[in-house]
């Protein structure tokens, strides 16, 4: 990247995308916190503390499910059709589901059941809408650009995650449904601003190939490429093994007794650390040392796991998270940023399905395996461990994907490079 790049800001298509995925993860966070907190209350009612967090854990499996299942179509589907139609519907879609959740609460109507379902509704939606808003951007700033609009769209992520649960615990004082009914209007506002985007330009697809092939395709490369494959399983295998966020409840009702004002700054810690370190990048992008800072950043997301399992403080507890929250925002950005600069843009769908698969499998999948170990062995010791666990692997991870620590820049191979001038250019 070079200082004579424009500011993705400058950029009109940009900004609108940028304000559609701050909108949308104001709702999406907000919403998921909610629907967190209201399936643990009702599970305590019949459930001791340790069920109920499995409870908890069985809405992150739920979610997963349809994800890993649509995967290969996602991805397929984010490569041939417009980008921009698809984001517009899936937000549509969310926006429907917030709107159901506030009638069902505000009736008095919601359920644990009606909880898993809309689950499943929202793991569908995030399924589509991930491959295609997150290869959307690539296609609206020049490449030297890129590093910078990835800082800032993630820095759009993470301001959600902190202002959707800062605004949900609060909101949800002063009525249940209300949470709900905002959630609503900030997804109506995400598919305005996607509606303001205007033509854009990307890669043609070989269409003498078929679907099957095509899909093929997308994951030898990200087989094949194993800078990009030890990026990817790297961060799946630490936030699977090492996730505490299903946790939160747990430990904001019954280990930390925070209530709900508590929830809410648990819930925001982590992204208050990512949202600094997403700022730093956004004005000084990484350029040196990239796969060794990944390296680092794992092992102490792992060892901030670990300080939050042992908290019995809510300061202490949102100091450890914020510092996880630091440390997977340099795994993000520097994951991100080697997907989308290694991947021809006519794959980046495809590739950016299986990222999307492995990030929900490492969330999802890890709230379930925290969730189910909470059952055995208590949330501390499942928290603890996972923290130690993540360490473990993140080491092994150095040995077996040397090319991670020889990463010194974002910057793909020559080769590489010739072979994503020479692809056509239509546009949408």
């Amino acid at each position: 990247m070079t200082d004579s790049a424009p500011h993705p800001f400058t950029i009109a298509n940009y900004r609108y995308l940028w304000f559609a995925r701050l909108s949308s993860m104001f709702a999406l966070y907000a919403m998921m916190l909610i629907l967190g907190w209201q399936a643990y209350n009702l599970a305590r009612e019949d459930m001791g503390v340790g069920a109920s967090a499995g409870i908890l854990g069985l809405l992150g499996l739920l979610q997963f499910i349809p994800l890993f299942i649509l995967t290969p179509l996602v991805g397929w589907v984010a490569d041939h059709w417009d980008r921009r139609w698809i984001a517009r519907i899936v937000l549509a879609g969310q926006a429907a589901i917030a709107l159901v959740l506030g009638l069902l609460t505000m009736t008095g109507q919601i359920s644990l059941w009606s909880i898993y379902i809309i689950a499943v509704l929202l793991g569908i939606c995030r399924a589509f809408l991930g491959p295609a808003i997150t290869s959307l951007a690539p296609n609206l700033v020049p490449k030297a650009s890129l590093p910078r609009a990835i800082a800032l769209s993630t820095i759009a992520w993470q301001v959600g995650v902190i202002a959707g649960p800062g605004m949900a615990g609060p909101l949800y004082k002063v009525d249940p449904s209300l949470p709900y009914f905002v959630c609503t209007a900030l997804y109506s506002l995400a598919v305005l601003a996607m509606f303001m985007i205007g033509p854009v330009t990307r890669s043609e697809i070989d269409r003498t190939k078929g679907p099957v092939k095509q899909v093929l395709d997308g994951l030898s490369y990200v087989w094949t490429n194993k800078l990009v494959l030890g990026a990817i399983t790297l961060d799946l295998l630490v936030m699977f093994l090492a996730g505490a966020t299903a946790m939160i409840p747990v430990f904001a009702k019954d280990i930390l007794n925070a209530g709900e004002i508590g929830l809410s700054l648990l819930a925001a810690a982590p992204a208050v650390g990512a949202v600094i370190v997403a700022g730093i990048f956004s004005f000084v992008p990484l350029s040196k040392n990239v796969g060794n800072s990944m390296l680092v950043a794992m092992a102490v997301f792992g060892i901030g796991t670990i300080g939050f399992g042992l908290s019995t403080s809510l300061y202490l507890s949102m100091a450890c998270l914020a510092l996880c929250g630091a440390a997977d925002m340099f795994g993000v950005y520097i994951r991100s940023s080697l997907i989308q600069l290694h991947t021809p843009d006519e794959k980046r769908g495809r590739v950016n399905a299986v990222s999307q698969m492995t990030i929900s499998a490492s969330n999802e999948l890890g709230d379930a395996l925290s969730g189910g170990l909470a059952v055995l062995v208590g949330p501390i010791a499942a928290i603890v461990g996972g923290g130690a666990a993540a360490i473990a692997v993140t080491g092994l991870w150095s040995r077996l994907f040397p090319q991670l620590g020889a990463a010194k820049t974002f910057d793909p191979p020559e080769e590489l490079q010739t072979e994503m001038i020479k692809t056509r250019k239509v546009t949408d």
